[in-house]
């Protein structure tokens, strides 16, 4: 699975690209605007930082408004990902910049047939938004687990990228199912390196090796 961080602070990404970990970078208008900095710096500053896909968001709402946009983005960086919006404007947009061979994540995705739509339409990713079901009552791990079965019915190329992820237990969730990407906070992907038990295992071999007096270097 690969992992993508979902923010615009360049300092959490650059610190998880340093671990290796980091295969891509998801944005949206709404984390850039929490940054206070200009829109289109702060996206080429981030396709610095990662050599994989960087979502960058469209504003506008019609198709036209979409490849405008699109355009100016594109020339950011070889590895932006145009990310549009699930709407028939959006899909008409994504059909037309993945003809041209342009990546386009389509974002905002809460059924499976707006997710077979999108791999119609020629999407590189699908960003079903898994925690804002949960949070209406709904499964959004079952969502993943139809869009994967559809997507292996048919042989689909669109890569199941697994949004709105609220804790290790979605990550884990969405690797057994066979989703391809999950994006998440840089907190999330922190926490899944944390277990209590190699806390404690930590303390007592740091406690056994004080006793020997000795050291390494």
């Amino acid at each position: 699975m690969k992992f993508f961080v979902d923010t615009a602070e360049t300092a959490d990404i650059a610190s998880l690209a340093a671990t290796g970990l980091l295969d891509g970078v998801t944005t949206n208008p709404s984390l850039i605007a929490k940054s206070g900095r200009n829109f289109l710096e702060v996206i080429k500053e981030i396709a610095g930082l990662v050599s994989g896909p960087v979502s960058a968001e469209v504003v506008a709402m019609d198709t036209d408004g979409m490849l405008r946009e699109a355009e100016i983005l594109r020339k950011i960086g070889s590895n932006i990902c145009i990310k549009l919006p699930l709407t028939m404007d959006g899909l008409l947009a994504c059909r037309r910049l993945s003809d041209e061979g342009v990546m386009v994540n389509v974002t905002l995705c809460f059924s499976a047939n707006q997710a077979l739509l999108a791999a119609k339409a020629g999407a590189a990713f699908i960003s079903p938004f898994v925690g804002r079901l949960d949070d209406i009552g709904q499964d959004g791990m079952q969502l993943i687990e139809d869009i994967r079965l559809i997507y292996d019915n048919y042989n689909f190329k669109t890569e199941i990228l697994v949004a709105s992820v609220r804790h290790p237990v979605h990550v884990l969730q969405a690797a057994k199912i066979g989703a391809d990407v999950a994006t998440m906070p840089p907190a999330v992907i922190r926490a899944l390196a944390n277990h209590p038990l190699t806390d404690k295992g930590l303390a007592g071999f740091a406690a056994d090796w004080a006793k020997t007096g000795q050291s390494i270097l």
